[in-house]
């Protein structure tokens, strides 16, 4: 069975709710998929409870590892820098990334109105998310803007292993 590793921030109860309902999607879309979703280990993400950095980052890598693709939410004010870490030991790893960037501000990049407003100070219409992380998930991946098209591109990199 093909594992897929769900690197998103976890952090607050909008967080939570859209990685569980993702997943969950992904889960009934996928069936012969296991995903590990990092918000579902206890062990280091129960916030009640404790676990120290090394502790974090030697689960999370070593299941990381083990796995055969990634999903990777770059979605907010930056990519949080966990996910972006992530990013780069999957890429050094060879593991596939399909990234999800759904901001809505990218659309509309033929308006006229929108472009010219980049000549001016602080008046982009258009959302930034950082290149070299994004390089690193097309080098090896690709990036789509949402997750009804995640399924399709899982089933692709899929297709890709056997």
């Amino acid at each position: 069975m093909a594992k897929l590793y769900f690197a998103s921030p976890l952090f607050s109860e909008m967080e939570l709710a859209f990685n569980q309902k993702v997943v969950d999607q992904l889960r009934q879309a996928i069936p012969e998929l296991e995903i590990y979703l990092p918000q579902e280990q206890a062990e280091i993400n129960d916030k009640e409870g404790y676990a120290d950095s090394k502790m974090i980052a030697t689960l999370d890598t070593e299941v990381l590892l083990n796995c055969d693709m990634m999903v990777a939410i770059l979605d907010g004010q930056t990519i949080d820098p966990g996910v972006a870490s992530e990013i780069g030991v999957a890429y050094q790893a060879g593991i596939p990334i399909i990234g999800l960037y759904s901001d809505i501000r990218q659309q509309g990049a033929t308006n006229q109105q929108k472009i010219a407003a980049l000549q001016e100070i602080a008046e982009s219409q258009f959302p930034y998310a950082n290149l070299y992380t994004v390089g690193l998930i097309k080098l090896n991946g690709q990036v789509v803007n949402s997750t009804l098209d995640l399924p399709d591109a899982i089933k692709t990199v899929l297709s890709k292993l056997q």
